[in-house]
């Protein structure tokens, strides 16, 4: 048995070696069932949520394209739902169904606990019981009540979150342009390695510290040269600042007494962890837990089919 995540921009699978990410923009070309052909005589659990990628027209056409794709490659695959049921064929319940996998595995794990797995693009933040109140829940519901922030460790755009930045002192409003993303703060703030660095850049140069001074100098319609490090590095830390407040601020509307346990997952666990004095999943899955819904479905589903 193996576990897939269908994502907006990467395709996730879990077998029982190990993880491979594959980068694989929905809203471009989509080779899902090239990735997963490899993958052909395996059974197989799928999570998606790349269906509210925009080369689709509405939610219903991507989840049917991710279904046919998925099933041209593993004609026997089936795919969790946000009714915590797995489903055969094309279901408008299949939509975002990768989060509450994760919880449905996790409950058992940390029944007491807030999951908060910040991923390249987004960020969950789900209590893990009662989970029957989980079932259900769009995307949209989720924003609204604070379970999905829409920020990650690689592709958010800066000015996302920034309207202003303060160099030496002086309040500078910030470009719209996508000149830098998350991806160039967490490299040049040591939270990411280049080779994790695993999105295209915004302007096609290295995903390299030196490079990414340059796209975040942008920002502020300067470059290296002008602004010099203390500039772009205030202009990462002001980001960064604003990212943890965010999230932190989500949690706190989620678990106001802090009773819960914070575990956190996903390509930003140990630095978000050691913001908000959470617990890393990895220490207790090890890698798994950066594709945790890839590993959660595929857990649920050997779960339900029993011994």
């Amino acid at each position: 048995m193996i576990g897939i995540d269908v994502g907006g921009a990467n395709l996730k699978v879990v077998t029982g070696s190990g993880i491979h990410i594959h980068y694989c923009p929905l809203w471009q070309q989509s080779p899902i069932t090239e990735v997963l052909s490899p993958y052909s005589g395996e059974a197989a659990a799928v999570v998606m949520s790349g269906e509210l990628a925009d080369g689709f027209s509405n939610k219903n056409e991507g989840i049917r394209f991710i279904v046919d794709a998925v099933r041209a490659a593993i004609p026997g695959a089936v795919f969790y739902g946000t009714d915590g049921r797995f489903h055969l064929g094309p279901d408008r319940s299949l939509a975002a169904g990768n989060w509450l996998a994760s919880a449905d595995w996790l409950r058992e794990q940390a029944p007491d606990g807030i999951l908060v797995d910040i991923g390249s693009t987004t960020t969950d933040i789900i209590p893990l019981e009662p989970f029957d109140t989980l079932k259900g829940l769009s995307d949209l519901d989720r924003l609204q009540r604070g379970m999905l922030v829409y920020t990650g460790i690689l592709r958010a755009p800066v000015p996302s979150l920034l309207r202003s930045v303060s160099l030496a002192g002086t309040p500078t409003l910030v470009s719209s342009e996508l000149f830098a993303i998350s991806a160039d703060v967490h490299l040049v703030l040591g939270h990411i390695r280049p080779d994790e660095y695993t999105v295209p850049t915004p302007d096609g140069a290295q995903a390299s510290v030196p490079a990414a001074l340059q796209r975040l100098s942008r920002v502020v319609c300067s470059d290296f040269e002008e602004i010099g490090e203390e500039g772009a590095y205030a202009v990462a830390e002001q980001f960064w600042q604003e990212q943890r407040l965010l999230i932190s601020s989500q949690i706190e509307r989620l678990d106001p007494r802090h009773e819960k346990e914070v575990i956190v997952a996903g390509v930003g666990a140990k630095v978000l962890a050691g913001a908000l004095g959470g617990a890393v999943l990895a220490d207790r899955i090890g890698e798994m837990a950066d594709a945790l819904p890839a590993y959660a479905v595929r857990e649920v589903a050997l779960r339900t089919a029993g011994p």
